[in-house]
Parts: structure tokens; C-alpha cells; sequence
């Protein structure tokens, strides 16, 4: 029987090696900055297996599935072991390993559920390990001095060096063999850097590994993003997407919205605070000795309405252009707080008093009003005004204006204190709007404070029919002595 040679599909290549490696070994978290983005900082570094058949070379793609949407990329150092390691002390592991190149961690989050973390399928993909295009002899270099970066379509989304990472490199080299032998041709991926992201079709990943300051360089390493035109069947896990992968694979922080610890507004008390205007909480909270808690500067879009709830936050930071490369793309921290708002939540925003973008517009908008929040209470502005208004939420803001969210704001985190209009709002505090403004008010006084308002409202209604009636003010407002009897003789009868 005759014999015949066949091509490689794209990912079925060696990449810069020889031959395909016999194992490729991932590192989960290894970089500080990517520890602060996950929200968790390993005392250990900790592994994954991904099979030789998803290396890539340089020039080559990657295919997104059909289906699926969270196809991310991770630029990451790539170690080539020269020589077997096994029971290797620290001290003597460089000298295992024989080069460094460039490697791009693809990963697949929407079979991340169905993996149940062994990023089998999600990390396992043909093409999914692209290496090169070149390799650095590690003889010539100190591992400690490596620089690691990454552009999508031109633009430079990751760069780290060795120095950022919690575990340097040569422990894993130690550790590893410590459970296996290391064999010559192994791949250690090293983890990677904050700045990973989602690529969709079209999108061209480029990773570079170098030593800054010297010509010690991977080179290169081009990798095309393509649309594939088979879905997954069920034979096995389909994929499966919910917040939490959208906002990993967009590489924004995951966090428990600190509003959703914070006890609801009762009924009994929300009905209150409906009936009290703003202008009365704002006396009443003046007489307990909290006289900056106005939130100045915002109107309504749909007069007349009121907002009761408590409040989530979200601040917006100067625009810096770098800054909002890494945080104003993808599932951002506006995005995520608009995603989550709760029933009865109202969204406060720290825009610094800058009205010179929208910080929020019409999609937005529909999204907290479907999720049932309160309102929104921005310091800055608003697009598509007449669209937002036409939601029916409503918001209080320092008008319209056209501008998109970067030209004036990075959005940066939520579910911390702002500021907003010069007030100081907390997470969790009441925020109560009407034609006359908004006011923060602590939720330990709220019940005292609504109640007092209340009490005063009755009192105000009362002095007021007699003004109405013609009497003089003086005496009457406040009242005095012999007005107050009357009162109080009044209100037995009632």
C-alpha cells in the first residue's frame, strides 16, 4: 500500500520548532497586573495542559466558531525546555531551558462552562497556540529582563515585562518538574498580562517577545482572526455565555456589585420618601447637621418626576488616551453597572461636573429601564436626550450634549464613593430626586428624616391655607406660641 504526505491544517504546525512539542504547559495567573483585573492573587502558580495540536506559526489564523462570540487573545512569553528536567532546584532550571519565543493563548470563553475548568475545549482549538515566528537563545539572556506586547490592528493593547510577574520564570521550569519530567521541545506558556481581550473576525493579533535595549527579538508573531461556518452540535457541551464570561473574555474586573449587599428600601419607607420633597429631606437633614448632601447642578429630563432608591455608582476619570484604550473598549465599567442594576437602584455617576460628552445615551438607558432601576443621576451629560427621556427612566443630568463617553471620560469603576455634584455618595446611600433636586441621605437616618418631613409638610400645608386665607406671616411662619396651639388644636380634630 502505497504512502502519501498530506498538508497541515493551520494550528497543525510546529511554529519555530523542530518538531511539535510533546506538551504544552499553560500557566493560569501569573502577572500582577492581570492578578488586580481577576480580582485574586495566587500564593502558587497553577497549570493547564493544551494539546500540541493547537500550535500555530506566524502568518497563520485562528478560527472563531460558528456561534460562538468570545474568542480572546493573550499575548504571553512561550519557554522552549532544551534538555530533561526533573527534581530541578530553582537555581538550575534556566539552564533547561534552551530558547524563549512569542505564543498567543487563545482561549474560547463560551466553553468555559462546559470545560468545568480544564480549558479542554476552550483552549484546546487548532491554531489556538500560535508560536514565533523566531526564538531568543536563552544562554543570551536574563529572564528577568524580558518585555512581552501585543497589538490588535495596529494598536498596542499589552505590554509588561518579566518584572511584573508574581513568579519568576524559572519556577515553573522548578516546579513543574517536580510532578513530570520536562522533555526537550515542552512549552511552557507563561501567562499573560493585563490588557487581553475579546478579537472578533477581521482582527490581526500581533505578539512580540524582546529584550529592550539589546536586538534579542521573537520577531513578530501575525495572527488573523476568521469566521468559521460550523457550529458545535450536541454530542457534547455547546457553548454557553452569561455576565461573567462576557466580562472576563472582555478583560474588565469582576466584582460583586457592593449596591446588591445593601439592604432594599422597604415599602412603607419608599412610600415616604415619594411623599417628601426633596426641598423638606434637605431641611431636615440641615437639622441634623448634614449640610452637603445636595447633588448640585442636575435636572430632570421628564419634569416632574421623583426618584426614590439606593444608589449605585459608577466614576468616569479623565480621559487619557492610553487609559482608555485598556478601559473604555469592551464590557467596561459603565457597561457592567448598566448590566446589573437591580430593581429600585438608582445609578449615580461621577462625571467631575464635566457636561462635555454624554455619559450615558438612549441604549443604555433602556437597558436600566428594563432591569427596573430608579433613575439615573449623572454630573455630566447626556446623548440622545430626547431618546433617553422617551424611555420613560428618569435622569438627572446637566443636559444634553452630543459627544460620545471618550471624548471627555474613561469609565474606570463602580460600587465605590463618588462625587457627584459635590456631594458625596456611597453605595447603598438614598437617593431621592424631584423638580427641586437631589439629595443623598444616609440610610441610618432615612426612616427619622422622611418621617420629620413629613410631619413639617403637614405643618407647612397648614400655616399656608392661612396665608391663603390673608393673615400675616409674622408669627405664623414659623409659628409661635399661641399659632402653635391653634395648630395642634387643629390636628386633634383632624
Amino acid at each position: 500500500m502505497g504512502t502519501h504526505e498530506t498538508s497541515a491544517p493551520s494550528g497543525r504546525a510546529s511554529g519555530p520548532l523542530d518538531t511539535r512539542p510533546g506538551k504544552i504547559i499553560a500557566v493560569h495567573l501569573s502577572y500582577a497586573s492581570r492578578a488586580a483585573q481577576r480580582g485574586r492573587r495566587p500564593a502558587n502558580p497553577s497549570y493547564f495542559f493544551k494539546p500540541s495540536s493547537s500550535i500555530g506559526t506566524s502568518g497563520g489564523t485562528v478560527e472563531r466558531p460558528a456561534g460562538t462570540e468570545l474568542l480572546a487573545f493573550e499575548g504571553e512569553i512561550a519557554l522552549v525546555i532544551g534538555t530533561t528536567a526533573r527534581w530541578v532546584e530553582p537555581d538550575k532550571a534556566w539552564e533547561h531551558v534552551a530558547a524563549v519565543t512569542a505564543a498567543n493563548d487563545f482561549g474560547l470563553y463560551d466553553l468555559r462552562a462546559a470545560d468545568k475548568g480544564s480549558n479542554v475545549r476552550s483552549k484546546g482549538g487548532d491554531g489556538y497556540t500560535p508560536l514565533g515566528p523566531g526564538l531568543i537563545d536563552a544562554r543570551d539572556i536574563d529572564p528577568s529582563s524580558l518585555r512581552i506586547r501585543t497589538w490588535v490592528n495596529g494598536d498596542l493593547v499589552q505590554e509588561d515585562s518579566t518584572a511584573g510577574l508574581l513568579f519568576p520564570l524559572r519556577q515553573f521550569v522548578s516546579d513543574l518538574s517536580q510532578h513530570f519530567t520536562l522533555e526537550p521541545g515542552d512549552v511552557i506558556l507563561t501567562g499573560t498580562p493585563a490588557g487581553s481581550t475579546v478579537v472578533s473576525p477581521g482582527d490581526v493579533v500581533v505578539v512580540e517577545v524582546d529584550v529592550p535595549g539589546t536586538s534579542a527579538s521573537s520577531g513578530r508573531l501575525h495572527t488573523t482572526v476568521t469566521q468559521g461556518i460550523r457550529s458545535f452540535s450536541d454530542t457534547g457541551g455547546l457553548p454557553e455565555v452569561d455576565d461573567k464570561q462576557r466580562a472576563e473574555a472582555w478583560g474588565t474586573p469582576v466584582e460583586e456589585a457592593a449596591g446588591k449587599d445593601s439592604p432594599a428600601i422597604g415599602e412603607e419607607l419608599r412610600a415616604k420618601l415619594l411623599r417628601a420633597p426633596v426641598a423638606g429631606l434637605s431641611a431636615q437633614l440641615r437639622k441634623r447637621g448634614l449640610n452637603n448632601v445636595a447633588i448640585d447642578g442636575v435636572r430632570p429630563n421628564l419634569p416632574g418626576s421623583k426618584v426614590v432608591g439606593t444608589a449605585r455608582t459608577l466614576r468616569f476619570v479623565p480621559n487619557r488616551e492610553d487609559l482608555f484604550k485598556s478601559h473604555g473598549g469592551g464590557y467596561n465599567a459603565q457597561k457592567r453597572l448598566f448590566d446589573s442594576v437591580g430593581s429600585g437602584e438608582v445609578i449615580v455617576i461621577e462625571a467631575r461636573g464635566d457636561k462635555g460628552s454624554g455619559t450615558l445615551g438612549d441604549v443604555l438607558a433602556l437597558r436600566a429601564r428594563y432591569l427596573g432601576a430608579a433613575g439615573v443621576i449623572t454630573d455630566g451629560g447626556v446623548r440622545d436626550f430626547e431618546a433617553v427621556a422617551a424611555t420613560g427612566l428618569p435622569v438627572f443630568s446637566q443636559g444634553p450634549h452630543p459627544a460620545v463617553l471618550g471624548r471627555k471620560h474613561v469609565p474606570w469603576d463602580t460600587d465605590v464613593a463618588v462625587a457627584c455634584g459635590g456631594a458625596t455618595v456611597l453605595p447603598g446611600d438614598i437617593i431621592v430626586g424631584d423638580d427641586d433636586g437631589v439629595v443623598v441621605i444616609p440610610p441610618a437616618l432615612a426612616e427619622e428624616v422622611a418621617d420629620a418631613t413629613l410631619v413639617q409638610e403637614d405643618e407647612d400645608a397648614w400655616i399656608a391655607e392661612q396665608v391663603g386665607q390673608g393673615r400675616p406671616i409674622e408669627g405664623l411662619f414659623p409659628l409661635n406660641q399661641s399659632w402653635r396651639e391653634r395648630y395642634e388644636a387643629w390636628q386633634k380634630k383632624q
